[in-house]
């Protein structure tokens, strides 16, 4: 039985999806730590590489292995869970249809955290957040201007550089900067700020990292 749920058998995967293969950082069971699903188990695949380099970032995408859809979905099947997130590094980098097809047929509900420079083609995930960059990128173009879940890290920018993105968005949260290597009293700071804003800028809501606080992926 694992071995048609896992691939072939009756579900009659393509032989060429399950061969597909993908740079993972690691696939993980946790509780969504923040945004709109926070408090809601999923199984995370993190992928490798990115095509920014984000300074608070807390990913170590340029160490992965590469393993096959296969591989993938056998993972993914030890957990007791039907939601999954793609996330990174940046997802997006990766033709991502053969892992959809794969998990679609099994009954996954199919999220995506992009930062937004690649268009995600229409009928690949059933949640789309889009985190944009273009706070510490400006040059960089957001090409996904459409979605579920619009989530920006405050880093001191004035809201206004959104006026023309958030209408695309069903959901806006502003996250403070968590920066490990900071202090409390630091961190407290941007927390603060962040509130801040919030409070004065309605529809955007607060989105906190309570993984971190936790202490879980």
């Amino acid at each position: 039985m694992e071995a048609c749920s896992r691939g072939g058998g009756p579900l009659g995967d393509d032989p060429a999806d399950l061969a597909a293969e993908y740079n993972i950082v690691e696939i993980f069971h946790s509780v969504q730590g923040e945004g709109y699903h926070a408090g809601i188990p999923h199984v995370f695949i993190r992928f490798g590489r990115c095509n920014l380099r984000c300074e608070w970032c807390d990913t170590d995408f340029d160490t992965f292995d590469v393993m096959s859809a296969l591989d993938v979905l056998g993972e993914v099947l030890k957990f007791p869970c039907r939601r999954v997130i793609f996330t990174g590094g940046e997802p997006m980098l990766n033709d991502l249809w053969p892992l959809q097809r794969l998990l679609k047929a099994r009954g996954y509900n199919l999220a995506v955290e992009t930062n937004g420079t690649v268009e995600i083609p229409e009928g690949l995930m059933d949640w789309v957040c889009v985190s944009p960059k273009d706070q510490v990128y400006p040059n960089v173009t957001i090409r996904q201007r459409t979605g579920d879940e619009l989530k920006c890290v405050y880093v001191g920018q004035s809201l206004s550089m959104y006026d023309e993105l958030v209408d695309g968005f069903s959901h806006r949260f502003l996250q403070p900067l968590y920066d490990e290597s900071a202090t409390v009293e630091a961190n407290g700071v941007s927390f603060a700020l962040t509130e801040a804003v919030v409070k004065n800028n309605p529809p955007w809501r607060l989105s906190l990292q309570t993984h971190k606080w936790m202490g879980v992926d």
